[in-house]
């Protein structure tokens, strides 16, 4: 029997952006790896260097209150609303991938109240809880019970911070008081020294001796929630930070102020740095100033205060690390260098950004890909602002190197939400509208780190929906190709609310915009515009909520096309490029493609719709969304077709329920289907090709001419293969999930896997029945269930058990027999579920019987009983000596879906149903042959009688 190998169209996630941090406590190890976040119940750690996903750990139920990493990185807590806290210990994981495995040692209820802030020591050996019951608690962490309990604030407790103070020599009192018993036992002068200071919603300080287990000093100085403590061991200095706008030194040894500086400004996060001689504040207006402790004196230069939502929540900072990480209420994580900071610095300009990390991409409305290798992408998020993030893996073992899915900029300009982006051929001019009625066109020059707006364009009374660029690519060697940098777009069209297109002319930077023309486009906002890529008679189309696609003559600005059908508003439009090849009549009415192209839109009636230039008529009708489809790409077309993947036109959609479907423009038929997101994908986009310079492609067309250029051209094919597995096609998705899908096209892949697949199928058919023909019964038997061959396999038996018999031998042969004995865990269990199949059936049942018998007269019970516990697993091969058997069987058994639903089988399950078909059996024996009695006894009568 041969195997046909079906090939189809496959995409697999390669990559995925996802959120790690939605607001909530966060921390850092001492050595600056690990980041320990908070998204909503769950608890994520993540590599702070390479942004990689170390552990997610799964709630409880309830949403996290805070959560502390031990200095060390080895134990992890998490408190949440439900009173709980759980303790953790971090495991480096056995599979050597750098991932770290969470296990729950305990879990307790430290308070009353839920636990609003916690702290743990320098040792990583005590943890201190803070509640709302107004109780501050002391942990031993490692053995998960209570080693101090205090009483004295009225509130909520809101910091708490370990140190070890400078001990001072108490003068010898006159008279002669009772010593405690405690005090009689403190020995040990470090654990003398270890205090806990806590602060309170009621602006009351509080300083713990953990030896003598009291307080040792009550600070009353603030008047509103103090929200973070430091300590400077070398100055013997403790900092207080509140939300009265105040941050206040004070003297560890007499525990009286020494400053108060003035920050004026509601403080969230204060720490000492360059050894307690400056000190850092941040807070409601964003930003990170650095204070000189002596003077009081902000050294800083004056700094722009931000916006509410980008107001710092929290700063962490390790001595030892030249960075501050700075938490910000947008869900941002910004990176500030401390290199140029030194503790005689008396002007200092604003802390450098290092790095910025995007907690949550929040809700991703549109995305491009940009720069000339199309390493990056631009995002509209909800926000006024674009993100450009970095979609390649840097090669580079600096911590600061961008790695994938790091923000790399931040284009500020609009004043409302970006609605929609859009980038020429080059990726170097990204178009962006917005709700504040303005676009914006900017020059992105990755190479050199500049990202500026180029023009401001203004005119529109309402927001803006729809911006596109010309997407056709200038002549090969021009100076438009060779220095895109310097040619910006020749114009823009832009689609807003108010119903009207406008195409705006680019001129000079600096120089004012203007429209070329205004027409009244629509009844109903516009949400898509699309310029085709000719470059000789460029064309737009504009898609609306009055559900119809009209065609423009982008020079004249001119109607020349309507497309009428869709039922409800039309939320993309996209040109076919000019490679995209024709489609052809179709059997079930579907028309053909003209030389003029075709427009592919998709509306809220779930529909993708293609569509005709010559005669504007529909071509194809795709449906298959249950929600609104939202936006429409038109695949490239394989250039080569090395990888046997012949692909025709292809159309990708995406929709409000969540999928992404790959259209077969000729068929009409869904190809497949990707699904990785929880909400609507609003956003996608495919990565174009990298641009090639002019001498690039001269080489590549270059004819090979001797031996030695034949040598050198297959190297080159070979690195040009390489890169060709890089640049497999590439679709991205984004999502209202906030996360980022990028899709890879496996067509080749699969398709070759299929085929290999195939190919060894049939020499393995052919071999069993070689090997079935020559009465090689080892190798029958045990290529028969590799193969899933269960009807040779049960021939071969039968002609075993109805032919000659040997003497001795339990089947007939006593090869057979020793095969039997002979086979492994993984083959007597597939073995032994063949046999309970055909004991099922009254005409297979005899060979079933013989085969059980021979494997119980065999194999001992204990072996039979656990054969399924000594197996390997689902994946194990029915062929352990052979690598290449056993990858083929492994792929085999995953196209049978019943071997999948057996895989949970159990031994008993099979033996039960041996069993009860084996009683079966016994009793239709035993009637038949009571009937045979009566039989021949009315023979014999009749016999008489005659």
């Amino acid at each position: 029997m041969a195997y046909k190998a079906d090939t189809k169209t496959t995409f697999e996630p390669s990559r995925v952006i996802q959120p790690i941090y939605r607001g909530g406590a966060v921390d850092l190890s001492y050595n600056g790896r690990i980041l320990a976040t908070c998204l909503g119940e769950e608890a994520l750690l993540t590599d702070l260097s390479t942004g990689a996903h170390l552990a997610r750990i799964e709630g409880d139920g309830e949403a996290i209150t805070t959560l502390a990493l031990s200095p060390d990185g080895k134990f992890l807590v998490i408190c949440s609303r439900n009173l709980s806290m759980r303790i953790f210990a971090l495991q480096a994981s056995q599979d050597d991938d750098g991932t770290i495995t969470p296990k729950l040692l305990r879990t307790l209820k430290p308070h009353t109240a839920p636990v609003v802030t916690t702290a743990i020591d320098a040792t990583g050996s005590l943890l201190a809880t803070g509640g709302a019951d107004g109780v501050v608690k002391v942990w031993d962490l490692r053995a998960g019970y209570a080693t101090h309990t205090f009483h004295g604030h009225s509130g909520v407790i809101s910091a708490l911070h370990f140190f070890e103070a400078a001990l001072v020599a108490e003068p010898e009192s006159k008279s002669k008081k009772r010593k405690s018993r405690d005090e009689e036992e403190i020995t040990d002068k470090t654990t003398a020294r270890y205090r806990l200071a806590s602060g309170g919603e009621d602006g009351k300080l509080r300083v713990w001796d953990l030896a003598k287990r009291k307080s040792v000093a009550n600070l009353d100085s603030h008047v509103s929630v103090v929200r973070r403590l430091d300590y400077s061991p070398e100055q013997n200095l403790l900092l207080s930070g509140s939300r009265d706008r105040t941050a206040i030194v004070w003297d560890a040894r007499t525990w009286k102020a020494r400053a108060t500086i003035p920050v004026l400004e509601t403080i969230e996060c204060v720490g000492f740095l360059t050894g307690g001689k400056l000190l850092y504040t941040g807070g409601e207006t964003a930003r990170l100033r650095i204070w000189n402790v002596a003077s009081g004196t902000e050294v800083t230069e004056e700094q722009e205060a931000g916006v509410e939502t980008e107001a710092i929540v929290q700063v962490l900072h390790r001595s030892h690390l030249g960075f501050l990480l700075s938490v910000h209420a947008d869900q941002t994580l910004l990176l500030s260098s401390l290199e140029d900071l030194t503790p005689v610095s008396k002007s200092l300009a604003t802390l450098r950004v290092i790095r910025r990390i995007s907690g949550t991409h929040d809700e991703v409305i549109d995305l491009a890909y940009i720069g000339a290798d199309r390493n990056l992408l631009a995002l509209a998020t909800n926000l006024e602002d674009i993100r450009i993030v970095s979609v390649e893996a840097s090669s580079e073992d600096s911590s600061n190197a961008p790695y994938f899915g790091v923000d790399v900029a931040l284009l500020k300009g609009h004043s409302d939400i970006v609605i929609t982006i859009d980038t020429d051929w080059s990726g170097h001019w990204l178009a962006t509208g917005a709700k504040d009625n303005t676009a914006r066109l900017w020059r992105l020059d990755p190479a050199n780190s500049s990202y500026e707006c180029y023009a401001t364009f203004t005119g529109h009374a309402e927001s803006i929906g729809a911006v596109s660029l010309p997407h056709a690519t200038p002549q090969v060697g021009s100076q438009a190709y060779n220095r895109p940098l310097e040619h910006p777009p020749k114009f823009l069209v832009t689609g807003s609310q108010d119903k009207t297109v406008k195409r705006w002319e680019i001129g000079a930077e600096g120089k004012a915009s203007r429209a070329a023309y205004t027409r009244k486009a629509h009844d109903k906002d516009i949400n898509a515009i699309d310029v085709s890529d000719s470059a000789s008679t460029p064309l737009f189309a504009s898609a609306s909520q009055d559900r119809t696609v009209k065609v423009w003559d982008a020079e004249a600005g001119e109607t020349i096309g309507v497309l009428r059908g869709h039922k409800r508003g039309v939320w993309s439009v996209a040109f076919a490029s000019s490679t995209t090849p024709a489609l052809t009549t179709t059997g079930e009415g579907g028309g053909a493609s003209s030389a003029k192209g075709m427009v592919v839109t998709g509306s809220g009636d779930k529909t993708v719709r293609i569509w005709s230039l010559s005669d504007y008529s529909c071509l194809r009708t795709f449906e298959g969304h249950v929600n609104s489809v939202l936006k429409v790409v038109w695949l490239p077309i394989p250039t080569g077709d090395g990888g046997g993947s012949k692909r025709g036109a292809q159309v990708a959609s995406a929709a409000g329920d969540g999928l992404v479907k790959i259209w077969d423009a000729q068929s009409g038929e869904c190809a497949t289907t990707l699904d990785n997101h929880t909400d609507r994908v609003w956003a996608l986009a495919v990565k174009p090709p990298k641009i090639m310079s002019f001498n690039d492609q001269k080489s590549a067309a270059a004819p090979i001419k001797s031996d030695s250029d034949s040598a050198m051209a297959d190297a080159d094919d070979e690195s040009n293969e390489s890169s060709a597995s890089q640049d497999q096609l590439t679709l991205v998705s984004g999502s209202a999930d906030s996360t980022l899908t990028f899709w890879l096209d496996t067509t080749s892949t699969t398709a070759l896997a299929a085929t290999t697949h195939a190919s060894a199928r049939i020499e393995q058919d052919q071999e069993l029945q070689n090997h079935i023909r020559s009465a090689n019964y080892r190798e029958a038997i045990v290529l028969a269930l590799q193969l899933n061959h269960p009807k040779r396999l049960l021939d071969l038996f039968a002609a075993v058990v109805n032919g000659e018999h040997e003497a001795g031998s339990f089947t007939g042969k006593g090869e057979v027999d020793d095969v039997l004995r002979d086979l492994s865990d993984s083959q007597l269990w597939a073995l032994l579920r063949r046999l309970r199949d055909w004991n099922a059936n009254a005409r297979t049942h005899d060979v079933a019987q013989h085969v059980l018998y021979a494997l119980l007269r065999l194999h001992p019970k204990e072996r039979i009983l656990n054969v399924r516990h000594r197996r390997r697993g689902p994946a194990a091969s029915l062929f352990e000596e052979d690598e290449v058997n056993g990858s083929l069987a492994k792929g085999m058994a995953g196209m049978s879906t019943k071997d999948n639903v057996q895989e949970k089988e159990s031994v008993k399950d099979v033996l039960d149903g041996l069993k009860a078909y084996t009683q079966r059996h016994l009793t239709r024996l035993e009637k038949i042959g009571e009937e045979r009695f009566v039989l021949l006894w009315a023979l014999q009568q009749m016999q008489g009688v005659a």
